[in-house]
């Protein structure tokens, strides 16, 4: 039995190959190349932080603030269990993610779950519009 392409396994690999780099970006501590990956309005709601942010450049502007009060990089970052779910030009990823990061204080290790909205774009590019992300129970 030979394998069949449809437009929606094409338009999942492509969300996975989209997700896949902007992991990538982030684990390598490649921060043009993480934020290219967000739409200019994405938003963003993390557990860390007291409020959405509204735009990737306000994310963008706490990364730095991050990276210069606290010396902030990213040092690894492994993701597992990944789910894409298409809904038409829109999908929905989701993922647990183990990163490490250092700062001044020392390296950490962090377990989240997080969810990444992504778009596709008018030149078929799937862009991420939103990124939700939250501390991860332990594993069964």
């Amino acid at each position: 039995m030979t394998s069949r392409t449809t437009p929606e396994t094409t338009a999942e690999a492509a969300v996975r190959q989209a997700a896949d780099a902007l992991v990538a970006a982030f684990a390598a501590n490649r921060v043009d190349d993480y934020f290219a990956a967000f739409a200019p309005d994405a938003t963003f709601v993390f557990h860390t932080t007291a409020r959405r942010l509204a735009s990737t450049a306000e994310y963008r502007a706490l990364w730095q603030t991050w990276v210069e009060q606290d010396d902030f990089r990213v040092l690894a970052c492994a993701s597992t269990s990944p789910l894409v779910q298409l809904l038409g030009d829109t999908a929905v990823f989701s993922h647990r993610v183990e990163t490490r990061i250092g700062t001044r204080a020392g390296e950490e290790t962090v377990h989240e779950r997080e969810t990444i909205v992504f778009h596709r774009t008018a030149d078929n590019r799937w862009l991420a519009v939103h990124e939700h992300l939250s501390p991860a129970p332990p594993q069964d």
